[in-house]
């Protein structure tokens, strides 16, 4: 089991969304908490008392503790401040802005939601759903002359309750759902108890004071946002800058106007911006961070070691998911020393490596992280049968696979559910994120599963290029030759523009199948020379399929290594040549594999001719004019 190192997280001083604001207001009453451009910043005792004053509106409109409000806001101060008096009231809710109807309608009823709290003028189906499931409706209208993050709250609601007032520590602060990209998705309800604690973790770990300030670019309908971006810190007394959003060009004006000392963001984040920095060069020379903070997703190596040495300063990158309040491990600041592709420590909970029947294992061995401590949901809300899976002797079971080295530094090798299983063959689509996004013209990659008729599965990957680069996919294809084994080379390289990604700006691996089906579809080419058809029929008859065109690939249609074994070897015996499986692996095509039998048979006849010579220049004059004479009547 894992140690984090000398820190000491022990038990946060606030247990409760109130009381965590209104120690800092007592104590640091002027102090600012939350700000945003064109707005007054608002300080703490001000959030304060303006939280105080939102828990006695929600009690006249029938909404206490244990209530479920679900939110429907976009990014910014009044979905922070939202979050802390609705919380501190009630149990918060947030969803998505960008869902459909029909999303509505299943989070809305799963959740039992009382009533929808929705920004003023916000054109939301939420709206119609809430209507045809007679929820109450709250109107929140942001108050722009005021501080910011403060507005006021409108409903048609009024029916005081008993249950109103401050919420405690074991009441549920928030409720979020799983992803859902395997199953339904599932409810995970977290206390005040475990946001605070999760919030006092990541500011120890981060060093966190009352003179820190972040630029918050992660939406706030997601754990990472609320808690990372924002609760942690305000529990340290520091301020946070609440952005509608993320945008690249906003970022860097955001950097110069408010001197963060820290932001935090995905992956897919630090990479735009690290592709936009050519044209904000005065950031980079004045800039006040003490580091950059990535979580939700892995970091690749390549991204931490580009952003550190255009920043100079600490990248950080850490290990988090919702069950948890978000942080579990994380990279430490100097001077403890960070590894790169390491998860890093134990941030808080108890971290470990469990087998598939519950026995803890040693550094090194490779099994699933599980972890526990106060910032641990107790468990899914009406879901036994998921609790029975998730949960082992008091351990929960993230998911993800991966293990700890002999300085208890943790590395995820990748996420169970995602692991790929190409005919027997355990691939884990993370590591050939990393070995494709190691050359330098990669800006993103990432890997995912295709169906597969013979393997049950195989391996594809796309791919963003930087601009202006003469890479090919065959040339990629060759990379990946050096630095991967045969059967974790992807089937399919897609160059694409573009990778969908999730409403927190992280990749969803799976579903890309899915939504890559056009792009894997490529066009029909029939085989027209003699060679080009003899090897197709090759192709047809191992494979079993009615046609081939001329850039189908040969482990995509259902070719494996038993079936390219046959292949090679009856292109050998039709061609009479030397061909290694290395080849078809490397040229998987009826394209690139008749070029590269061609360019051998020229070879082949290039040495041929050259030893006729040489054997020529050794025969005497009389007997190699009768050689000659010999080879001109055969080819007459």
């Amino acid at each position: 089991m894992s140690q984090a190192l000398n820190y000491d997280y022990g038990v946060p001083s606030h247990d409760s969304l109130y009381r965590l604001i209104d120690a800092h207001a007592r104590q640091t009453p002027d102090a600012i908490a939350i700000e945003v451009p064109s707005r007054k910043p608002l300080n703490y005792q001000i959030l304060s008392s303006y939280i105080s004053e939102v828990v006695s509106q929600l009690k006249s409109m029938g909404v206490g503790r244990g209530d479920r409000v679900a939110m429907v806001l976009p990014n910014g101060p009044e979905m922070a401040v939202a979050f802390l008096a609705i919380g501190a009231a009630a149990t918060c809710a947030p969803l998505n802005p960008g869902y459909r109807k029909s999303e509505f309608e299943f989070y809305l009823s799963d959740l039992n939601a009382k009533v929808l709290l929705i920004q003023s003028g916000m054109d939301s189906p939420a709206r119609e759903v809430a209507a045809e499931r007679n929820i109450p409706v709250i109107e929140l209208s942001p108050s722009s002359e005021a501080e910011a993050g403060i507005f006021s709250l409108t409903s048609d609601a009024n029916a005081d309750i008993n249950q109103g007032g401050y919420a405690e520590a074991d009441d549920i602060a928030l409720v979020l759902h799983t992803s859902g990209t395997t199953s339904r998705p599932k409810i995970v309800p977290l206390t005040h108890q475990n946001i605070c604690a999760s919030a006092h973790n990541i500011g120890l770990t981060l060093n966190l004071s009352g003179n820190d300030c972040c630029l918050n670019v992660m939406p706030l309908f997601h754990i990472h946002g609320l808690i990372a971006g924002v609760l942690s810190s305000l529990a340290a007394g520091g301020r946070t800058v609440c952005t509608t959003g993320f945008a690249a060009s906003d970022f860097f004006e955001l950097m110069q106007t408010y001197r963060p000392t820290w932001y935090t963001a995905v992956p897919t984040i630090h990479q735009t911006i690290l592709s936009n920095l050519s044209d904000h060069k005065q950031v980079l020379e004045n800039h006040q961070l003490r580091f950059i903070r990535s979580s939700s997703a892995a970091l690749p190596p390549q991204v931490m070691s580009d952003l550190e040495n255009a920043f100079k300063v600490p990248v950080l990158e850490s290990y988090g998911m919702t069950e948890a309040a978000h942080q579990m491990a994380s990279n430490p600041l100097p001077p403890y020393k960070q590894k790169p592709g390491s998860a890093g420590i134990a941030a808080g909970p108890d971290v470990a490596i469990m087998d598939d029947a519950g026995k803890l294992l040693s550094s090194g061995k490779t099994g699933e992280i599980v972890i526990r401590g106060n910032n641990i949901t107790a468990g899914y809300e009406n879901n036994d049968e998921a609790n029975a899976t998730a949960f082992t002797n008091g351990w929960f079971r993230t998911g993800d696979q991966g293990y700890l080295d002999n300085e208890d530094y943790l590395f995820i090798t990748g996420r169970l559910k995602e692991i790929i299983n190409r005919g027997g063959e355990k691939v884990s689509p993370r590591e050939i994120d990393e070995v494709l996004l190691e050359h330098p013209d990669v800006i993103q990659a990432v890997a995912f599963s295709l169906p597969h008729p013979s393997l049950g599965e195989d391996v594809a990957a796309a791919v963003i290029l930087r601009k202006d680069t003469e890479l090919t996919e065959p040339m990629l294809r060759g990379y990946l030759f050096g630095k991967l084994a045969d059967f974790k080379i992807p089937s399919q390289l897609l160059i694409v523009d573009a990778i969908p990604k999730g409403p927190t700006g992280k990749i969803q691996r799976i579903g890309l199948a899915e939504k890559f089906s056009q792009e894997l579809q490529r066009e029909f080419i029939a085989p027209e020379s003699e060679l080009e058809i003899t090897v197709a029929g090759i192709f047809k008859e191992i494979l079993n399929v009615e046609q081939v065109s001329m850039n189908d690939n040969f482990f995509a249609l259902g070719g494996d290594s038993i079936r390219a074994t046959q292949a090679v070897s009856r292109i050998r015996s039709t061609f009479q040549m030397d061909m290694s499986i290395i080849t078809l692996f490397r040229k998987p095509s009826i394209a690139e594999l008749t070029a590269e039998i061609t360019q051998a048979t020229e070879n082949k006849d290039t040495s041929d001719l050259a030893d006729i010579l040489a054997e020529l220049e050794s025969l005497s004059d009389e007997d190699a004019e009768r050689l000659l004479n010999e080879l001109d009547g055969k080819s007459s």
